[in-house]
């Protein structure tokens, strides 16, 4: 099968074709023909050398820990999924590939309503911002400030926390003002002035804060919000414990909340943006592209 892979780490020009064997479907797992795959920072800094706890070392390395696609075979004891089933998965990594193989509980059904563009992109950015509401206990009269909101994660907890009944006030540049109008949320500029300019939109305080920017970003929500385990940073985690603010626990990484969120999705109440689609030959265009920083939505690769 082809992947986009390297074999030692580096910049986006190390990822390139590689020809790697068809894995095949153990005791549990299910074997999905990958039809699209999210991109995300965290493929990212596993492609310049990090390794997510628990993975194998050495090389070629596959990244890549979000997919839409078909179920292509299934492993002893399986009976959640069947071969021909549309699935949206997770995993750490592999999912570069025309093939990758995961359990049966890492799967939830896709939509059909859902285009595989969207659908490669849809497990992380609906996990993450699932996670952190919850942990953070965001609900009905909450004002939530999120940083980075026009990102592919800031957009979903933008419109999970208005389901949830909360006001969302989201930082952006002013390009992607009239986006976050158009999502409930209540925009702010980065830059010099940012605490004022959100007190000024929250005369009575900011509840909750999810950092999706860190450095300044982080700072001001230090200053925003009084409890500061209701402050949960997605970027900044070397700071976070000396803080006294929270990260995401990835424990808490599960299939039931992708199937919620594609739910709200097929129901018209979650809208997933793609910015950039790449063919698999292009995985260093679509890293550089994630490694701006800027953009609405998702990035993802197609097989």
């Amino acid at each position: 099968m082809r992947v986009a892979g390297f074999t030692e780490p580096g910049g986006p020009d190390v990822l390139r074709i590689l020809d790697l064997p068809v894995p095949e479907a153990g005791p549990g797992e299910v074997r999905v023909r990958v039809m699209a795959a999210g991109v995300q920072p965290f493929d990212l800094a596993v492609r310049e050398g990090w390794m997510p706890p628990g993975t194998p070392e050495g090389f070629p390395r596959v990244p890549g820990n979000e997919f839409a696609g078909v179920a292509d075979a299934v492993g002893e004891g399986v009976t959640t999924v069947r071969p021909g089933d549309e699935v949206l998965g997770n995993c750490r990594l592999n999912a570069y590939a025309e093939y990758v193989t995961v359990p049966a509980e890492a799967l939830t059904a896709k939509p059909a309503s859902m285009p595989w563009e969207v659908g490669g992109g849809f497990p992380a950015a609906v996990m993450t911002p699932h996670i952190a509401l919850e942990e953070m206990a965001v609900g009905p009269g909450d004002t939530l400030l999120v940083h980075a909101a026009a990102g592919g994660v800031g957009t979903v907890a933008v419109q999970l926390a208005r389901v949830a009944g909360a006001r969302v006030i989201g930082t952006a540049r002013e390009a992607n003002h009239e986006y976050l109008r158009a999502l409930g949320a209540i925009p702010v500029a980065y830059g010099d002035g940012l605490e004022e300019r959100v007190r000024a939109v929250a005369p009575d305080g900011v509840d909750a804060a999810l950092d999706g920017a860190g450095g300044h970003a982080l700072d001001v929500s230090l200053d925003l919000v009084k409890d500061r385990s209701r402050i949960i940073t997605l970027v900044d985690h070397d700071r976070a414990a000396g803080l006294g603010v929270r990260t995401t626990p990835p424990e808490k990484r599960s299939a039931s909340r992708v199937a919620e969120a594609a739910r709200l999705y097929d129901e018209g109440r979650l809208h997933i943006h793609v910015r950039g689609v790449f063919p698999l030959e292009r995985a260093a265009d679509a890293h550089r592209k994630v490694a701006t920083g800027h953009g609405r939505g998702k990035v993802v690769l197609t097989t």
